[in-house]
């Protein structure tokens, strides 16, 4: 590609970004809302029910990093129990505020779940899965947990028929383990793929 073609497209994408940016200040500006997730979030939070009268229990809507009340108030949740509890985007919880000041959070409302398998890339300095054409964020508590590193085969958890961004880690196949399976079907130089045969003694 040429220099001339290079800087055509540099110049598309730059002029697409800008596009981007001032129509979604337009939809803020028409909508007051200004971030349409957080909204969808706090919207089927306010579903779920009032909560405790005396403020002491908050119940809310995993966000993939946070909890978002009915009223848009994000808390956040710890991304180790995140990980471990393999919250999804849209799972209802409830915090509890203990007198002490400790924020105890429980899964009460899941959501269902599918599963996808991606690879593992890094894109903006956060750790993402490619899959079905969509880059979904990832915890990085999740992602260190597992020891995954860039180009790992990572299946994940989404919500069933609903739109997220974040993905929840289910497993982690390292680059190294897929790539010697794959070679281990290939045995002819056409690339034909060849089933492994036992030999008789």
């Amino acid at each position: 590609m040429s220099d001339d073609k290079l800087i055509h497209v540099q110049e598309l994408i730059e002029s697409a970004t800008s596009s981007l940016k001032t129509a979604a200040a337009l939809m803020r500006e028409l909508t007051g809302v200004t971030d349409i997730e957080h909204e969808r979030h706090s919207l089927r939070a306010s579903s779920m029910g009032s909560g405790d009268v005396s403020g002491r229990v908050v119940e809310g809507v995993f966000d993939g990093q946070n909890m978002v009340d009915a009223n848009g108030e994000t808390y956040p949740v710890p991304a180790n129990y995140a990980s471990k509890s393999k919250l999804v985007e849209g799972d209802g919880m409830k915090l509890t505020i203990t007198d002490e000041g400790k924020f105890i959070y429980k899964q009460i409302a899941p959501l269902q779940r599918r599963t996808i398998v991606g690879t593992l890339i890094q894109e903006d300095g956060q750790y993402k899965v490619l899959a079905e054409g969509k880059a979904y964020r990832l915890l990085l508590a999740s992602v260190t947990f597992y020891r995954a590193e860039v180009g790992d085969q990572v299946t994940i958890l989404l919500p069933e028929g609903q739109e997220a961004s974040w993905g929840a880690v289910e497993a982690v196949i390292p680059k190294h383990l897929s790539e010697a399976a794959a070679k281990a079907m290939v045995s002819s130089e056409d690339g034909e793929l060849s089933p492994t045969v036992d030999e008789a003694d």
